[in-house]
C-alpha cells in the first residue's frame, strides 16, 4: 500500500502549529506498520539551509493553474526513513512564513494541482491513496475527480481528508472556480463547493474524498452540531460513517522524560521522585520561591479565547488566592499577554509570565509542573495534554474534543483516572476543578499514584497508525 501524504507544513522543515507535528509523526508510525508513506509539501524559503542543501532535484514540469502555466520543480530528501517531495516554485513559496498572503488561494491551488501532476513525472510514485490535510490540500479530491478521472495512474487513487481544525476552511470568491481550478459553474452549487456567497475548499474535500477523519472521536461528533460545525454541521451530519474520529498521538522518541536533553534531570514512571528536582530548579531559574510543597501549575499555549483564557481572566484573582505558582509560556492575543504580564508584576512570587515561545523552556515546564492547565473552549485533539501526561504533569482540562478522549478524570473513591476536568464552559467550574486538584495534591501518596497512572498511558502514534492503516485498507477493498 502506497500513501502520498499531502500537507502544507511538516516538522522539521516548516511548522506553525500541531499539523506539522502530525505530518511528521504519523507517516513515521505508518512506515513502522509497513505502509509505504511519502510526504509531499511546498519548498518554502524558510526551510533550514541544512535541509535545502541536501535536497536532490528530481524533475521539473509545468502545472496549469486556470489560464496560467506555472513552473514546478520536484526536490527530494529522506528524513528518518520517510521520503519527502518538495514542490518548488519561487513565485509562490519564496516568501517569509507560510500563510496569510492575499494570494493564498492561488498558492495552494497551484500546490494541490502540482501534487496530482507530480504523479505523472515520478515512475515509482504510484499512490493507492492521497491523504490530504485541512483546507490547503482539501481541493485535491475535487481536482482528481474533475481533471484526472481518465488517467491510468490516477483513476485508481482513493482519497482521505483529515480535518485538523474546521474553523479554517479556505473560503474564496466564486471566480476561483474557473480562474484557478478550471472547474465549471456546476461546482457552484449547495451540493458542491458553494458556501454562502463564495466557495469552500474544505467543503469540496468533505464531499469528494472517500473518507473524512478528524483528530479525535469527540470532535467528530461535536462538528455535527451548530455550536462547533462552522456552517458545515448539516453536511457533516449527513455523511454517516464516511466521517471517522482517530485521535492523534505524540512521538515518544522526541517526548521522553527519560532521555530529554532539555530538562534538568531525567526520570521515568519508576523514578518520579527525580521529577521534583526539575521543579526546584525551574523555580530557581524563574525566581520563584523554591518549595516542593507549593503546587506548580504550567501553561504552554497560544494565548487566545479559544484556549480558554477568557475564563482564566475572569477568575485570575481567585486562582491566586490559592497557595500556588503559575508558570506561563506562550504568545497570542494582546489582552491575555498583558494580563499575565500584569499579574507577574503584581504577584512575582506566584506568577512567571514568559510571553514568547521556547522549546527549551516548554520541556522544562512539562517536566517541572505538578499540574497542566488547558481549559479550552474547543480543542479538536490537543497535543499539550498528551505531552503533559507523558511527563507526569497532571492535566486540568475542559471536556471537549481530544481533551475529553484522552484525560480520564480522577475518581477519589475508586482511585482511577489521571487528570481533572470540567464539563460546562464556565469560570466557576474551572475554579472549583483547580481547587479540587489542589486538595488532592496535598496527599503525596494519592498524587504520586495519579502521576504513575498518567505516565503509564500509551499516547504514542502506534495505535492511531494502526487505525489509519485499517481505514486505508477499508477503502481499497
Amino acid at each position: 500500500m502506497q500513501v502520498l501524504f499531502s500537507v502544507s507544513e511538516c516538522f522539521p522543515f516548516a511548522k506553525s502549529g500541531g499539523l506539522a507535528d502530525v505530518a511528521y509523526a504519523l507517516p513515521k508510525a505508518l512506515r513502522n506498520e509497513n505502509v509505504d508513506v511519502r510526504i509531499i509539501m511546498p519548498k518554502y524559503s524558510d526551510i533550514n539551509y541544512d535541509f535545502l542543501s541536501k535536497m536532490k532535484h528530481i524533475t521539473h514540469f509545468n502545472v496549469p493553474v486556470g489560464w496560467r502555466n506555472q513552473y514546478c520543480g520536484i526536490e527530494y530528501l529522506v528524513i528518518d526513513g520517510i521520503p519527502v517531495y518538495f514542490i518548488d516554485n519561487e513565485y509562490y513559496f519564496k516568501r517569509p512564513g507560510y500563510y496569510g498572503y492575499y494570494d493564498d488561494g492561488e498558492r495552494f491551488s497551484f500546490f494541490s494541482r502540482a501534487v496530482l501532476e507530480t504523479i505523472n513525472h515520478i515512475d515509482d510514485l504510484k499512490p493507492d491513496i492521497i491523504h490530504v490535510n485541512d483546507w490547503h490540500t482539501a481541493i485535491i479530491p475535487v481536482l482528481l475527480n474533475e481533471h484526472y478521472r481518465n488517467s491510468q495512474k490516477h483513476k485508481i487513487i482513493k482519497t482521505v481528508l483529515t480535518i485538523h481544525n474546521l474553523k479554517f476552511q479556505g473560503i474564496f470568491g466564486k471566480e476561483v472556480l474557473s480562474d484557478l481550478l478550471s472547474l465549471n459553474d456546476g461546482y457552484y452549487s449547495e451540493d458542491n463547493l458553494k458556501f454562502y456567497e463564495g466557495i469552500s475548499f474544505l467543503k469540496g474535500g468533505i464531499i469528494f474524498s472517500d473518507k473524512v477523519t478528524t483528530v479525535s472521536k469527540t470532535y467528530s461528533n461535536e462538528i455535527k452540531t451548530l455550536s462547533y460545525g462552522e456552517g458545515l454541521h448539516g453536511l457533516l451530519s449527513g455523511i454517516g460513517d464516511k466521517l471517522v474520529g482517530i485521535i492523534n498521538g505524540i512521538d515518544y522518541e522526541i517526548y521522553n522524560p527519560k532521555t530529554d536533553s532539555y530538562i534538568y534531570k531525567n526520570y521515568d514512571v519508576n523514578s518520579i521522585n527525580d521529577k521534583k528536582e526539575n521543579k526546584l530548579l525551574l523555580q530557581r531559574e524563574l525566581n520563584l520561591p523554591i518549595s516542593p510543597d507549593i503546587p506548580l501549575i504550567g501553561i504552554v499555549s497560544r494565548l487566545t479565547s479559544q484556549k480558554g483564557f477568557d475564563l482564566v481572566q475572569k477568575i485570575m484573582e481567585d486562582i491566586l488566592r490559592f497557595d500556588i505558582q503559575l508558570v506561563i509560556l506562550g504568545a497570542g492575543d494582546f489582552e491575555y499577554e498583558q494580563m499575565f504580564k500584569y499579574y507577574a508584576m503584581s504577584y512575582p512570587s506566584k506568577v512567571s509570565a514568559n510571553i514568547c515561545y521556547s522549546e527549551d523552556l516548554s520541556r522544562k515546564i512539562y517536566a517541572a509542573s505538578d499540574m497542566f492547565l488547558m481549559p479550552s473552549h474547543t480543542e479538536p485533539c490537543g497535543i499539550s495534554q498528551l505531552i503533559a501526561l507523558r511527563y507526569g504533569s497532571i492535566p486540568i482540562v475542559r471536556e471537549t474534543g481530544g481533551l475529553r478522549d484522552t484525560v480520564k478524570p480522577y475518581n477519589q473513591y475508586t482511585g482511577e483516572g489521571w487528570g481533572f476536568s470540567f464539563s460546562n464552559y464556565n469560570e466557576f467550574e474551572l475554579l472549583n476543578t483547580i481547587k479540587y486538584a489542589i486538595s488532592i495534591f496535598k496527599n503525596p501518596q494519592l498524587w504520586n499514584q495519579i502521576i504513575k497512572q498518567a505516565m503509564s498511558q500509551d499516547n504514542s502514534w502506534k495505535h492511531s497508525a494502526q487505525e489509519y492503516k485499517r481505514l486505508y485498507s477499508s477503502i481499497l477493498k
